[in-house]
Formats: C-alpha cells, sequence, structure tokens
C-alpha cells in the first residue's frame, strides 16, 4: 500500500518561522553581548595588569634605593623584600639580569621554569628600556593565557640597568565568564519571555487565520469522489474562493453528466454500426443463394434435392454465423462473474501453453512459484488470445518465436510480457488495437484485446502495448498479487 507523505500544515509552518526567527534573535542578541563582554573583561584585565605591573615596579624600585642592592649581591640583599612584595600583591617576582639569567624569585628555584629568558624576548626588552615590554603566550599546563610584563629596573644613583624584573600573570576566560554570566542571565530571562509570548500570540493568530482554511479543505477531504458545494456564510476573503469552488462543482457536474451521455451514445452508435456490419456479411451470401436457388429452380431437375440441400446447408451455416455474432456480443456486454482462487500463474500459463502444441513458444520467469488471486477461466482467455493473436501474425519463411516473461515485482505485483517476432501493427493502428471494432486480421470482429483488457482491468491491472513493423509485437501486462489480505 502506498502511502502519502503528509506535508506541513499551514499553522505549523507559521509556527515554526517565527521560533526560528525568535531563537536567531536571541542567539545573535547573546553572542554579540558575549564578544562586548569578552572584549570589555580583556580589556579591564589588560588595564588591572598594567597597573599593578606599575606598583610592582615601583615597590622594587623603592626597595634598591633604600638597600645596599648591586647587580652582583642582588639575590641576598633583595629576596626577602621580593617576598614580601609578591604575598601583598598576591603575583610572582621574578628577576634576572641584564643578559637574561635567572637571579631571585619570591618562589622556591626548583618551581622556576624559564631559567633562561628567551633571546628574541630579550632583545625586545632591551629595546624598550624605558616602557618596559608586555609578551603574552599560551600555558597549556595552567591552561591560561600569560601575560609577561618585563620591566628594567635601574640604579638609583647611575640610572644604570641592574636587573630585569618579570612578573607573570595568568589569564583565563573563567574571569570573564563570571562577569558575562552575572549580566547575561538577566537578559535571556527576557529575551526567553520576550520569546514565548510571540511564540503564544503567533499560535493564536495563526490559528484563527487557518481555522477556516482547514474547515474548508476538511469538507473538500471528505466528500472524496463525490464532491458537493461547500456552505460558507462569513462574507470574507475566503468567501470567494468557496463560490469559485462551487461554480466549478456545478460546471463539472454538468461537463461530466455531457460527457458521459456523449460516451454512451457513440458507443452505442459504433456497437450498432459494428453489429449492423457483422450481421450484414452473412445476410448477403444467403439472399444471393436464395435468388440463385429461385431463378433457377426446377421441380423436375432429378438434382433438385441436393441442390435443395446444399442451400440448405449454405443458409444453416449463415445462420450459425449470425447467432456467433450475437453471442460473441453478448459476452462482450458482459463477462461471466468471476471466481476468484489462488492460482500458481507459471503452471496455468505453462497448461495455456500445451494446448499449443508448439515448440516455438518460451516460458521465463524469475521465481519457480508466482502465486495470484484470479479468475482461472479469465486468465486461460486472456493469453489464449494472446497467443493466438501472435501465432497469427507469424512471417512466412521466418521461425515464429514466442517469448513469455513472468516477473515477480514485489509482493503487490506481477508483470507478464507475451513478445513475438511476427509482423507487427502499424503505428497509425497501434492506438485503436483495443477498440471494440478494430481489428489487423482478415476475419473477425476486432473483439478479442477487447475482452483481454477488459478482464485486466476487473482486477485494476493493466495492459499496454509496442509493436515495429516486420520485428514483432510485445503486450505487457501488470496485475496485482490480490493476495493483501491473505498474507
Amino acid at each position: 500500500m502506498i502511502t502519502e507523505k503528509r506535508s506541513i500544515s499551514l499553522q505549523l509552518k507559521v509556527f515554526l518561522g517565527l521560533i526560528f526567527v525568535a531563537l536567531v534573535s536571541i542567539s545573535a542578541t547573546t553572542l554579540i553581548s558575549y564578544l562586548i563582554i569578552k572584549n570589555a573583561a580583556q580589556i579591564q584585565n589588560e588595564t588591572s595588569l598594567q597597573g599593578k605591573a606599575r606598583v610592582l615596579f615601583t615597590s622594587l624600585d623603592y626597595a634598591i634605593e633604600h638597600s645596599n642592592a648591586r647587580a652582583d649581591n642582588m639575590r641576598e640583599v633583595l629576596k626577602y623584600k621580593i617576598q614580601e612584595i609578591a604575598d601583598i600583591n598576591k603575583i610572582d617576582i621574578v628577576l634576572y639580569d641584564m643578559q637574561g639569567r635567572f637571579i631571585v624569585s619570591n618562589r622556591d628555584d626548583n618551581f622556576i621554569l624559564q631559567k633562561k629568558i628567551p633571546k628574541e624576548v630579550l632583545k625586545k626588552i632591551l629595546d624598550h628600556v624605558n616602557e618596559g615590554y608586555d609578551f603574552k603566550f599560551y600555558d597549556e599546563a595552567q591552561d591560561a593565557t600569560v601575560t609577561s610584563s618585563y620591566r628594567i629596573l635601574q640604579s638609583s644613583n647611575s640610572l644604570d640597568p641592574m636587573a630585569i624584573a618579570y612578573f607573570p600573570s595568568y589569564y583565563n576566560n573563567n574571569q570573564f565568564l563570571d562577569i558575562f554570566s552575572k549580566y547575561m542571565q538577566f537578559i535571556i530571562l527576557i529575551n526567553l519571555f520576550a520569546v514565548l509570548l510571540s511564540v503564544f500570540i503567533s499560535w493564536r493568530i495563526s490559528k484563527n487565520i487557518t481555522k477556516a482554511i482547514s474547515s474548508i479543505s476538511s469538507k473538500i477531504s471528505q466528500q472524496g469522489q463525490d464532491l458537493k458545494p461547500i456552505k460558507y456564510s462569513n462574507h470574507d476573503e475566503l468567501s470567494v474562493l468557496v463560490r469559485s469552488y462551487n461554480r466549478m462543482i456545478y460546471q463539472l457536474r454538468e461537463q461530466t453528466e455531457l460527457k458521459s451521455q456523449m460516451e454512451r451514445e457513440i458507443a452505442w452508435r459504433e456497437m450498432a454500426k459494428q453489429v449492423a456490419h457483422e450481421v450484414k456479411n452473412p445476410l448477403t451470401p444467403m439472399k444471393l443463394t436464395i435468388q440463385n436457388f429461385s431463378r433457377k429452380f426446377d421441380k423436375e431437375d432429378p438434382k433438385v434435392e441436393s441442390k435443395l440441400k446444399n442451400v440448405t446447408q449454405i443458409l444453416v451455416e449463415q445462420i450459425d454465423l449470425i447467432a456467433e455474432v450475437a453471442n460473441a456480443f453478448s459476452e462482450f456486454a458482459k463477462l461471466p462473474k468471476k471466481q476468484d482462487s489462488i492460482l500458481n500463474l507459471n503452471e496455468e500459463i505453462e497448461s495455456v501453453v500445451r494446448v499449443f502444441n508448439n515448440n516455438d513458444i518460451f516460458i521465463h520467469t524469475n521465481k519457480p512459484h508466482i502465486q495470484v488471486k484470479f479468475d482461472k477461466i479469465y486468465l486461460t482467455r486472456i493469453f489464449t488470445n494472446l497467443i493466438t493473436n501472435a501465432q497469427q501474425a507469424s512471417v512466412y519463411n521466418r521461425t515464429s518465436i514466442i517469448n513469455i516473461d513472468i516477473e515477480q515485482l514485489n509482493k503487490n505485483k506481477v508483470s507478464i510480457t507475451v513478445q513475438d517476432n511476427g509482423t507487427g501493427i502499424p503505428k497509425e493502428k497501434l492506438s485503436k488495437i483495443f477498440e471494440p471494432n478494430f481489428t489487423t486480421k482478415s476475419s473477425g470482429m476486432g473483439l478479442g484485446l477487447t475482452m483481454v483488457k477488459k478482464m485486466i482491468e476487473e482486477y485494476q491491472g493493466s495492459i499496454t502495448v509496442s509493436s515495429e513493423e516486420d520485428r514483432g509485437t510485445q503486450f505487457v501486462i501488470l496485475i496485482p498479487t490480490g493476495l493483501d489480505e491473505e498474507i
């Protein structure tokens, strides 16, 4: 069973569209706020670090000025003073000599990883003697960005450079995320409330808009094939649509009735023409026979009895032919009642082929047992007719070959192809092949393929034909297995 994919309703589309816009808006607002606050926090942190660096530099400069510190005794003289300044300001202090070698720190020497300033950094420090140099890098061990502030300490007397002071400051995202979290919670709550409010209002508006459309759509879908006018009392934009729909229903009814009447008239006209033609064919020889017998009748003729018997035989044969025509049209008008049973399609077609006792008919199948629920008489008549037509289309001096391909496409559908290598059917006649009064043969009433199509369509199947002159004809039949209920 094929199920149609259900599309999203108009009301849901409007609702989802508003949700999307709201989410994009709040995401964009949050992202912009995040970037602004992050940038502000970074600027604030850098300003704070610069302030701390100045305080530390001033404290170290004061300690050098009020002590007997020199380049050669700085470790012994300033060790405890550096520890005091570092504890007060909560930041590490490391001193290097002017060649970048480690001298002293407030921390134990074993914890100082950088025992020598890199050459490229040292060069930049010496190029910024008066203003100092700040250097940033990422420390994986601390999972933080380290801002290294370098300042050159000078002698209070000669102003000669004595040492390089290094202030490492660790800066990670938590510092500004706390600030961000503090301010953004309030913003998110406001945005969330606005989104929920807009969703509620939009839902109500879209529901009211689509309510009338849904009602009209529901009435149309409930009618199915039995289309009826819709009653709609409101005077709005939808009333124009309803009036147009109702007008179309009335026009469609009139056109359908007119078309059905014309089709019935044409069908009866064609049927009457065909019946008249088929009855007229045997009446002509009957009339000629009687007239000829009447003109030459001689009761003294010794052969009068044999001549009378011959005339009688001709009349009976022609009357039988008329009866056959009547029976054929009677069968066309009404098919026998179906008696469905589960059949092995392969075996049934093989049984039909055996009747023809022909070695030039070949059966091919993609499964050894293909079952269908079908009337056995219908099936026999269908393939008897098709095989007969294929044999009658054979070409002189060419071996006739008829291929029957049986294929189970899926559990619900079967395809049967009957193909011959006969004379073929001209293109201009191919479209009329299933019409009741059409035949390509010199005899017959042209009802065989019409009956075949009618029987196949009784089972919601289809039959198509393709042909090429002097190459052959192919009929393709598609029928449902009819086993849905049994499986």
